[in-house]
Formats: structure tokens, sequence, C-alpha cells
């Protein structure tokens, strides 16, 4: 899979854009705040409808604009399938083939996208919100209706906290909505607990040769998910969804003075362990950037095997914060098979000869030459 052509209007610092590319790696270069890290972006919003870099959508559109469009071509499996986010102040659409999505998640997984920037070096000793959302996106996008679930959870998430707000004020004493909402909860988070324990197994297998390669052989990583209830990997959504039932009833007093839901996905973890030591603990930061890049190169292995295609690679101003090992690695992985766009201020510093076959796009306050 690879993207053929890119235009953007009112993204960002971007007027207009209209560009193309071959299928390899396209090296983006510019000084701070021109636009590269802008143009990674858009890619990613083409692929998720929203943004790696924050929450507040109306920041991707330019200033004093009503809207913000990104347009894109790809071919995959031999299929070329236009795409197009509009972003507004209202929200946004999403179209496949020029037809709009009635729900994201029906769009999402159309592009399949792996993101590597400065920020994912954290997912090992980051907080625990970075590491569920590593797993909710990089699922998502294989299985899209994981997202419907996740979306519905977090729904009856927000109304579920909301009545326990009110019983701990003594607004209301209706438990009966109470256990009408953790029941509806319990069959989302069950569904969500069964999806990433079976996804982790395939990433864990995947990730532990790549890391036992990058270590020279002298670590073994291991990925342990990290549930709020007592359940393994092995347990089927039946005895997910009973385990749960037993929990939830016995912290439900304390759940109302607190006027939280305690438990459930949202508050779940994992870590990761190299020789069975948890790297977040005691890991050198070259192990921790070691265990972060086993895993995203693990990311576009795991997509080849669940769509029978590789995913695009965004690699955000990341080359500069590995070593050159770690760089020589990493580009040795995708030479030949995965179209790669790299943003860096100079390629100076990298030394590898895939860079020499890659096409070269220069960033100057919102316009790009080839």
């Amino acid at each position: 899979m690879h993207i053929d052509r890119l235009q953007l209007k009112n993204y960002r610092n971007y007027n207009e854009l209209d560009m193309t590319f071959e299928n390899k790696i396209n090296v983006i270069i510019g000084e701070n705040a021109q636009g590269k890290t802008n143009l990674m972006e858009a890619i990613y919003v083409l692929a998720f409808t929203r943004s790696y870099r924050t929450p507040r959508e109306k920041e991707l559109i330019l200033w004093n604009e009503e809207f913000a469009k990104i347009e894109g071509t790809f071919t995959k499996k031999n299929r070329s399938i236009p795409l197009e986010v509009i972003i507004t102040n209202k929200g946004k659409k999403a179209k496949v083939n020029h037809l709009e999505q009635q729900r994201l998640s029906d769009y999402v997984g159309s592009l399949n996208v792996v993101m590597f920037a400065p920020e994912d070096l954290t997912l090992v000793k980051g907080s625990p919100q970075i590491r569920r959302r590593f797993i909710d996106m990089e699922l998502g996008q294989i299985q899209p209706s994981y997202l419907y679930h996740l979306g519905q959870y977090q729904k009856v998430l927000r109304q579920r906290n909301h009545l326990l707000k009110q019983l701990q004020r003594r607004q209301t004493d209706d438990v009966t909505f109470l256990h009408i909402l953790t029941e509806q909860l319990i069959e989302h988070a069950a569904e969500i607990l069964e999806r990433r324990f079976s996804f982790l197994q395939i990433l864990q297998d995947l990730a532990f040769p790549i890391h036992y390669q990058i270590s020279r052989e002298q670590e073994e990583l291991h990925i342990v998910y990290e549930p709020t209830i007592e359940v393994v990997e092995t347990d089927k959504k039946e005895k997910i969804i009973d385990i749960y039932t037993d929990k939830f009833r016995q912290i439900e007093r304390q759940e109302i003075e607190r006027g939280s839901t305690l438990i459930g996905p949202h508050r779940d973890d994992l870590s990761f362990f190299i020789n069975e030591k948890d790297v977040k603990l005691y890991g050198s930061q070259g192990q921790q950037r070691t265990t972060a890049l086993s895993v995203k190169l693990a990311e576009i292995d795991l997509i080849y095997q669940e769509i029978g295609e590789y995913p695009i690679l965004l690699l955000d101003d990341v080359l500069s914060e590995l070593d050159d090992f770690r760089q020589s690695h990493l580009l040795s992985s995708i030479e030949g098979k995965v179209q790669t766009f790299v943003s860096t201020t100079s390629v100076d510093g990298i030394h590898h000869d895939t860079l020499k076959q890659a096409d070269l796009f220069r960033v100057s306050n919102g316009s790009i030459q080839n």
C-alpha cells in the first residue's frame, strides 16, 4: 500500500498543497516550525481522522479559515482509492471513494499507517494513557469494529461516572439505573479486553525476535497486559463478563463513595520486560528505545500479517533520536517494502544507503520543493 497523491487545503500552515509521491522513502527536510511535521500529521489524520499531536481539532484549521481539507489517493491491493477528511469547528466528515461514511469507525482502516515519533520513545516509561492509546489506535485500524465497542464503552462510561457523582452527592438514589449501565459497560469492556489480549499476543510473538536481533541476541522482550481484574489472555468473553460482574458488585459502594468507575479497560496498562526485568523501572534509556523500536517494527509486520500489505510508515523527526546501530536496523528493515515518510532538519547525521535512493522534499514556510 502506498500514497500516490496528497492534497491539503487550509491545513495548519498550508494554504494549498498538491503533492505526488513514489512508493519508496520520501524525506521531508526543513527547519523547525516550517511545516514538515504538519505534513506528516496530515497523512496520519487522513488515516485515523484525528491527530496524534492534539485533541483540539480546530488547531488543524488554518488561522481565520472555516475548514481544513485533506485529500489523498492511495493504492491498496492494486486499486486506486480516494480518501477525504474535512474538519470544521462543528465536526468532521470522512469519505471513501467519494462516499461519506456514516461512522468514523467505518472509515478507519481504509489506509493503514504506523507512526514513529519522538513521543513514541516514551511508550515504555510514559503514562498508562499513552500505552492504552497505542493499543487502541493500532488495533482499531486492523479491526474497525473494535473502535465501535471502544466508542460505546466510553459513552456508557461517561454516563455511569455522571450517575456515580450524583449518587455520591445524594442527588439521586437510583441504583437500578446504575446496574443497567454497569451491565452495558461490562458487555463492551469484555469485548475490548478479549481483543486486546489477542492483539498483544500477536504483537509479542512478532516483537520478540526483532528485539532479540537488535539487542545482538542479549535480550528477550516480553509484553504483559495488566487489567484491573484478575483475568488471563486465555479467558473467553463469557468468563470475563462473569469476573467483571462479580467485581463490580463487590466495589459498588466504594465506587459511589469515590464518584468514579474504578475498574475497566480505561484503567488498564501494559508492561515491557527484558530478561524478566521491568523496562520502565530498571531499563536503561537505550533498552527503553530498543523496546519502542521493536514494538513499532512489529506493528508493521502485524498489519502485513492481518491485511496482506505493508502499511505506510511515518518517521517524524525520530531518526536523530536513535543511534547509528538502531537507525541502520530500522532503515534496513523497511528497505524496499514499506513506503516511508521521514521528516528531519538534516540528513547529514543519517548514514544509510537507503537514503541515497530517497526522494527529497524541502519545506519552507508552508511550501514544498522537490
